[in-house]
């Protein structure tokens, strides 16, 4: 090396351990966090991602906090704020794949692709010039293609049944609809049902129409399905919650060392103050669906069944960053209406024991058996109103307890389902039998009554599991097998022929939980 060289490097080095000490002197946190970033960039081995670096460093700070605390990347955040934002663009199409082929189960209606004339069974062959089926695409990488902004134009190559020919559809990409409601349906004369999968932007509107539809059909009292609910935005949760409500009642609020408490009122009297109210919870409801099932328990409002909910209690605030990527920082706990925080305890950094929360409940007899429940003088509140006994300690604690029933699934029931080979089995049958059980059944109420699944599709089943290596330990567990499968069929096949609100109304004639429910209101 030359003495210029020599000279050169040594300045760069004078000039970085300069920085570095003007940086030292300042013993902030922050600036010791710069010195590193500062020092790996200027002086380490290798080449290094420096975005990649800090995106670490910011997960690596975040994953000692609670566990909710948060960092996602641009296509993370986008991922994630789709389903809540209840839209997306793209062509309009519920799908499924049949092994390597994108079946279409229905069009959404009135969307892009029904307004051309894509049919339920038609096969997505092409999307502009890419083949998407025999190619071993992802569904991921599919759903990237039929996606993409509105009014740009998706050129599809179709195969439908009995057509000899390709057919070929251009669809100009819509606003998509996302909705947070599974279903909608009277579940006995006077009894109305709703299920919530989610709180998003649109489900406080998704959710007048519903109330709208059951009056229409009679309904007096209403069974709130809030099962496997994540949970979401929280103003949805209050929104809704207000609809049960006395104005001025208060819905939750929050508070933190460095947020002020800050209450969620009913801002006038709910539409739905009359009528019985019941709550169907379990161990996956969460967050904002805990909000609004405290807010019913605690103002005496209506009863809560299912077993205790999950206890999600932190809130986040989203802090944008210039990329697109996001941070969500847990700033204060959520509180019902008495006091209860609805968080339950975790050690700060212990992510996996806080994810075998519900594994550990499992153990323990917590969601088998009622006995199993203790809790301890300093966790009883009262509800507001009735000044009835209700439980903190994180999670809402149910009215009415139903214990999980882990002899439902056989084992072998279990894998088939895993496999795949159920939801596969059932798309076959569906799609070489539509117009036949459409002719056979005009309507759901002749479908639900007169149906039985036939025995070539059970055959089928039992045959793809067999080749699969799945097969029943005995005879007897094939048969106690047998009940539930066909009842799972039966419901696959309503929801592929009409919709969610089918499936669930033949799902849950077997549900403890919602069948609980139905006798609390005295309904037939």
């Amino acid at each position: 090396m030359t003495t210029c060289g020599r000279l050169t490097v040594a300045f760069v080095f004078l000039s970085l351990f300069t920085s570095l000490t003007a940086l030292a002197q300042n013993d902030s946190p922050l600036r010791k966090l710069n010195i590193a970033e500062m020092a790996i960039k200027a002086l380490y081995v290798d080449n290094v991602d420096e975005d990649k670096l800090v995106e670490d460093a910011i997960r690596g700070m975040l994953e000692k906090l609670d566990p909710h605390s948060s960092y996602s990347t641009p296509k993370e955040t986008k991922a994630m704020n789709e389903p809540l934002n209840g839209s997306f663009e793209g062509i309009g199409v519920q799908f499924n794949m049949v092994e390597d082929t994108l079946m279409v189960i229905q069009p959404v209606s009135n969307g892009p692709s029904e307004r051309v004339g894509i049919i339920a069974g038609d096969r997505i062959v092409g999307v502009n010039d890419t083949t998407i089926a025999g190619v071993k695409m992802s569904k991921e990488e599919i759903m990237r293609r039929l996606r993409g902004p509105k009014g740009t134009t998706a050129h599809l190559k179709i195969v439908r049944q009995g057509i000899k020919d390709t057919l070929t559809f251009d669809v100009v990409r819509d606003k998509i609809p996302v909705y947070s409601i599974d279903a909608t349906y009277m579940i006995r004369p006077g009894v109305g049902y709703i299920r919530i999968g989610s709180f998003s932007a649109t489900t406080y509107n998704e959710f007048k129409e519903s109330m709208e539809k059951l009056r229409q059909q009679g309904m007096r009292d209403l069974i709130l399905d809030l099962q496997d609910n994540g949970g979401g935005y929280l103003q949805a949760a209050a929104s809704l919650a207000g609809e049960f409500l006395e104005q001025g009642d208060l819905i939750v609020y929050t508070e933190g060392l460095r947020v002020p408490r800050r209450e969620y009122t009913a801002p006038a009297n709910g539409s739905f103050r009359d009528g019985k109210v019941i709550v169907l919870v379990n161990e996956y409801t969460a967050s904002a669906a805990e909000i609004v099932t405290g807010a019913i328990q605690d103002q005496d409002r209506g009863q809560v069944v299912g077993r205790r909910t999950f206890g999600k209690g932190l809130v986040q605030r989203p802090i944008d960053l210039p990329d697109g990527s996001m941070i969500r920082l847990t700033i204060a706990h959520y509180y019902t209406p008495s006091g209860r925080c609805i968080q339950k305890p975790y050690v700060k950094g212990d992510r996996k024991d806080y994810a075998m929360d519900v594994l550990n409940r499992l153990k323990h007899g917590e969601l088998t058996n009622q006995d199993s429940i203790h809790f301890a003088d300093s966790l009883k509140y009262e509800t507001l109103k009735q000044h009835r006994t209700v439980y903190g300690g994180g999670g809402i604690m149910p009215d009415h307890f139903v214990p999980l029933d882990t002899t439902l699934y056989t084992k072998f029931h279990r894998e088939l389902a895993a496999k795949g080979i159920i939801i596969q089995q059932n798309l076959r049958y569906v799609d070489g039998h539509r117009k036949k059980l459409r002719k056979a059944y005009p309507d759901f109420a002749q479908f639900k009554e007169r149906f039985v699944v036939p025995q070539e599709l059970l055959d089928a089943i039992f045959r793809d599991g067999e080749s699969k290596n799945v097969k029943p330990k005995d005879d007897e567990e094939r048969q106690r097998t047998l009940p539930l499968l066909t009842q799972q069929l039966k419901a696959l096949i309503a929801r592929d022929l009409w919709d969610m609100n089918e499936y669930y109304s033949i799902m849950n004639e077997t549900s403890e939980i919602v069948k609980k429910a139905v006798e609390l209101l005295g309904a037939q």
